[in-house]
């Protein structure tokens, strides 16, 4: 399927650029018909493998490999937060849902990748005490004693992890030394 949507393009340095020149070419060559029935049969190729996959079990990515749960949660994201483009664009406000916290435990565990690419590092363990849409706590806790705390609205944290705002403009806060680092840093792909 890869090898379907790149035939043709330049080799890509990076996901981004690539995913942008399969849209620019996509977008000329295409109906909006044609990329709707793809996106319908992926949809249900990707439902059905995500459902018979080993949570557990180690499949390659983009950045190496990543567990099957995590891969999934990726395109929860994804699909999460262009809904939320898409939503904003026409006006429409979406009620944040309790699967979010899958998104914001990806968020959480992606940490470390996102110190390395950025070239930081973490002073230590970070754990988040977020609250869940219905007021249920989400609780992300390291084995080792954090030294970094984040606290707040779970879907917020979920859209600065997104990149759909800046957590400024949130109620996120925390305590130790990577608090700004960690808000400024946390992302929704592993």
């Amino acid at each position: 399927m890869v090898s379907q949507l790149t035939a043709g393009l330049p080799v890509s340095s990076n996901v981004d650029d690539g995913a942008a020149a399969m849209v620019a070419r996509d977008r000329t060559r295409l109906s909006v018909g044609a990329i709707q029935e793809r996106w319908i049969q992926s949809a249900a190729t990707l439902a059905g493998l995500a459902q018979a996959a080993d949570p557990h079990r180690r499949v390659p990515w983009v950045a190496g490999q990543l567990s099957a749960r995590s891969l999934v949660t990726t395109r929860l994201a994804e699909t999460w937060i262009h809904t939320g483009d898409v939503a904003e664009a026409v006006g429409v406000t979406l009620v944040p849902a309790e699967r979010l916290q899958e998104v914001a435990r990806l968020a959480w565990r992606t940490l470390p990748y996102a110190f390395e690419r950025s070239g930081q590092k973490l002073s230590g363990p970070v754990a988040f005490h977020l609250q869940g849409p219905s007021g249920t706590p989400w609780e992300f806790i390291p084995e080792e004693e954090p030294v970094t705390v984040i606290r707040g609205s779970g879907p917020e944290l979920c859209r600065v992890a997104g990149r759909r705002v800046d957590f400024v403009d949130t109620d996120l806060s925390g305590e130790g030394p990577d608090v700004s680092a960690v808000l400024e840093l946390v992302r929704t792909y592993a």
